[in-house]
């Protein structure tokens, strides 16, 4: 069991309210900001951070997925899909950490190494999409559903593993790659499935963590008393701030922050 020194402080909540607020903004998953917050300005063990805020994501993108459902914003075969490869891949990755013994130095520098791996690749997505879908679109070979099922499937235990090890990879990452898979579906409903995925792999990977005690639940109820409302407010102010001005600001912080755990 990991040692959870750490009582309450009311510093949590205003880095809940301020990540909320940026997950409002710019729709990136709250684990690139907050799961690096945890360790780099609290000093959290990463398999506390990574398992307390895998639960954090699975209460917050299922007020998410309930809404895109009314919408019929959800494509569930996608989802199905996607879960078909990132479940198993979840359990291995879990099985893996608990070898590894979650609370050593080993499972603590692969954690760090995952997650700084996993921001890189998620600024790089999010400073480069609008190319790289452009880049598709003039080839039509690689515009088409051939094969998607068990590219979806690969997907998906690509996320399982990146999800579980580091809880980042769901939002930016899953959804350009849906977009790539499936360039016919309507963005808002690919957005939506992703989100409807995120609900039973954050799940899944977070109950691994807290059977392996990485959860540290007062974290996480402080944690979610000061997201969401600042989700709602993010999502108010969303239409506010010019979206050129903001993405490229997050995803050159999010390189430095991926920078600094690559280094430590």
């Amino acid at each position: 069991m990991l040692d959870l020194p750490h009582g309450y402080d009311p510093l949590y909540s205003v880095s809940g309210l301020a990540v909320g607020i940026l997950v409002g903004l710019t729709g990136v998953g709250g684990g690139s900001l907050m799961t690096p917050l945890l360790i780099l300005a609290f000093g959290f063990h990463p398999a506390t951070a990574v398992g307390t805020d895998l639960l954090y994501a699975a209460v917050t993108k299922s007020g998410g997925t309930v809404m895109h459902g009314m919408r019929h914003n959800i494509d569930w075969r996608i989802t199905g899909r996607l879960a078909a490869g990132s479940v198993p891949a979840t359990i291995v990755t879990m099985a893996t950490l608990y070898a590894l013994d979650v609370t050593g130095k080993i499972a603590g520098s692969l954690i760090s190494l995952a997650l700084g791996v996993a921001l890189l690749l998620t600024a790089l997505i999010i400073l480069f999409r609008r190319h790289l879908l452009h880049w598709v679109e003039n080839r039509p070979s690689m515009r088409g559903e051939r094969n998607a099922v068990g590219n979806t499937i690969l997907l998906g235990a690509i996320l399982g593993f990146l999800v579980s090890i580091s809880s980042v990879g769901a939002g930016a990452i899953g959804v350009t790659f849906l977009l790539l898979l499936y360039p016919t579906l309507p963005t808002a409903r690919i957005v939506g499935t992703d989100i409807a995925h995120a609900v039973p792999l954050a799940l899944v990977a977070g109950l691994g963590h807290w059977m392996l005690g990485s959860v540290d639940w007062l974290l996480l109820g402080s944690l979610l008393l000061g997201s969401l409302p600042g989700i709602a407010i993010g999502s108010a102010m969303a239409v506010r701030i010019p979206d050129h001005v903001l993405r490229p600001v997050l995803a050159i912080a999010l390189a430095a922050v991926g920078m600094k755990l690559l280094l430590m």
